[in-house]
């Protein structure tokens, strides 16, 4: 059984669709949203988390060497 995120995502994640990956990110940030409301605000530590996950996953789906036009 898995233990990690890193070893969810590879074990299960990975294998979905664009479309059902996007669709578990959202189910994802919708459940936080609710423990986020409870703390009734983000720490830096979560912002800072949130912003690296953004970049790295921005890098992934729009690499430097790929044509944006």
């Amino acid at each position: 059984m898995a233990t990690t995120a890193q070893e969810v995502f590879t074990s299960t994640v990975h294998d979905l669709s664009a479309p059902e990956r996007l669709r578990l990110a959202s189910m994802i940030l919708q459940d936080l949203t609710h423990v986020v409301d409870q703390a009734d605000a983000w720490s830096e530590q979560d912002q800072r988390d949130l912003t690296a996950f953004s970049l790295q996953h921005a890098d992934r789906l729009y690499p430097e060497d790929e044509d944006l036009g």
